[in-house]
């Protein structure tokens, strides 16, 4: 007696079981109309057939290898799969394995005349599916131009009622108290405090920086919302002034690390605090009497008259004083030696673990068993503009892994000495001292006379601790600045010679 398993799926939650009960039914007439044993049955319930992440279709692939059943029987093909390169693909695991797909509904001759019929109804399903997805896309467009809510999480400050984004008044109020304090220049941190003073939670807890930020940068709150770089302005009401919003974003782009401003730029910038009321150190700028334009680092609660008497210090001078005195600490010989001791550290696990060129080697070969069975299937007439453009980009991924995997194994045989990192390392620590300072240092309290540096890593650790490994993030971020030239170039920390 022949053996068989029976496959069944559907694609929506808005689907009932009704339609499993039916196709099981169908698949097991068919099944005792031609003298078969079902051994066994895979469902997926909600679950598309555009791609193969389904679990029980993957366990009955998996299964077939065991030989214990002949056919897998469908309702029909497109329950199977409705992409033609996996139906080919699993289809060809299956024929590996002495098993074949038999459809319950599409009567397919085992001949010349059903491979053609077969390539027809398996066009159809594509063709079904991709017409589906895209009158779901229309009819989403449509939902956004009548200004219906879409789906999905709603941010903090609305609430969804018949399908329409509403203004959540109470949280509206947090979010505009939120842009206003920022517009004036108080602190994230301050606002998160005030915020917490007066109970005001986001899902219990305390607002998060990053939650606060978010908020700042969503143009929702201005009435705004984009998608597939289109423009609907009748979906979010709008909870913030478009001038406020405005002066908002202009100031966080202006605030990003790494945005300079054109006429100076403060290095010390977030890092300095006031030893004596802990308020921070912040920006001045003055003009003298013939004009010119100087720069101080002043107190933040002298300069709001909390009673602070802390003096301004000069930019230049300051500036200038913090980095030597950073600079005559990592030259020194003893810290020094101990950050290039964690470099070649992490030179040497990195050209000793094979766990990357392992991966390669593995997707390498992935790939090549992949084009080679869409070879086999383009042999047994299975081809189209879907086969085609699949085994391009199989050849150009597997052109890429080659290059990976040549610069990989050249990463085994070529490294850098002690003194490489040592003359790199000095010339790295001069390139750029806004970057040197924002890795290493954390915080520098001032006081009138004297200074406490904290760096971002305890420096009084010894060697065999892993000392140094502070500047190594800073290292990695330098390299690519950095005018040293050899036949090797650093990025990351990974070590990839050009061939």
């Amino acid at each position: 007696m022949k053996t068989a398993v029976i496959y069944a799926r559907y694609s929506s939650d808005n689907q009932t079981e009704q339609s499993i009960e039916g196709q099981l039914r169908v698949c097991q007439d068919y099944a005792q109309r031609n003298d078969t044993l079902i051994l066994n049955t895979y469902i997926d319930r909600a679950m598309t057939g555009t791609n193969d992440n389904r679990p029980d279709f993957q366990q009955m692939i998996k299964d077939s290898s065991n030989k214990d059943f002949q056919y897998v029987i469908v309702y029909k093909t497109d329950r199977f799969s409705r992409e033609k390169y996996a139906l080919a693909t699993y289809k060809k695991k299956l024929k590996d394995n002495g098993v074949k797909l038999l459809s319950a509904t599409e009567n397919i001759p085992d001949s010349p005349e059903g491979i053609i019929l077969e390539s027809v109804i398996e066009g159809m399903a594509e063709y079904y599916s991709a017409e589906l997805s895209q009158k779901v896309r229309r009819g989403m467009n449509e939902t956004r131009l009548k200004g219906n809510f879409t789906g999905g999480n709603i941010i903090y400050g609305y609430k969804v009622e018949n399908h329409k984004v509403m203004v959540d008044e109470e949280k509206a109020e947090v979010v505009r108290f939120i842009y206003e304090q920022y517009s004036i220049g108080t602190y994230v941190k301050d606002i998160i405090s005030t915020l917490t003073e007066r109970r005001i939670f986001n899902k219990g807890k305390p607002f998060a920086r990053n939650t606060i930020y978010n908020i700042l940068k969503n143009e929702k709150y201005a009435g705004i919302y984009r998608f597939n770089n289109e423009v609907f302005n009748n979906m979010y009401p709008a909870i913030v002034p478009t001038e406020i919003y405005n002066k908002v974003r202009k100031k966080i782009d202006i605030n990003k690390y790494g945005k300079r401003s054109v006429e100076v730029v403060y290095l010390l910038r977030h890092k300095l605090k006031c030893g004596y009321c802990g308020m921070p150190i912040s920006a001045e700028t003055g003009t003298a009497s013939n004009g010119n334009k100087k720069h101080y680092y002043k107190c933040l609660g002298r300069k709001r008259n909390n009673g602070c008497t802390k003096s301004m210090v000069r930019k230049e001078e300051f500036e200038n004083f913090i980095l030597d005195n950073i600079l005559s600490i990592l030259e020194s010989p003893k810290y020094m030696n101990s950050i290039i001791d964690g470099l070649m550290k992490v030179q040497e696990m990195q050209s000793s673990g094979s766990s990357i060129l392992n991966s390669l080697l593995r997707e390498h070969k992935q790939a090549e068993s992949t084009l080679n069975n869409i070879m086999k299937a383009v042999e047994q007439g299975v081809i189209n503009n879907t086969t085609n453009k699949r085994m391009k980009e199989l050849e150009t991924q597997i052109e890429e892994l080659d290059k990976q995997i040549i610069i990989e194994k050249s990463k085994q045989t070529f490294k850098l000495t002690k003194e490489d990192f040592k003359k790199f390392y000095v010339q790295a620590l001069k390139i750029n001292p806004k970057m040197l300072i924002y890795y290493v240092i954390k915080e520098i309290v001032v006081y009138e006379d004297t200074l406490e540096i904290t760096f971002n890593s305890p420096i009084k650790r010894s060697p065999d601790t892993n000392q140094g490994f502070f500047v190594i993030s800073f290292i990695k971020q330098l390299v690519k600045y950095s005018q040293y030239t050899k036949a090797f170039n650093m990025i990351d920390m990974e070590i990839k010679v050009y061939v």
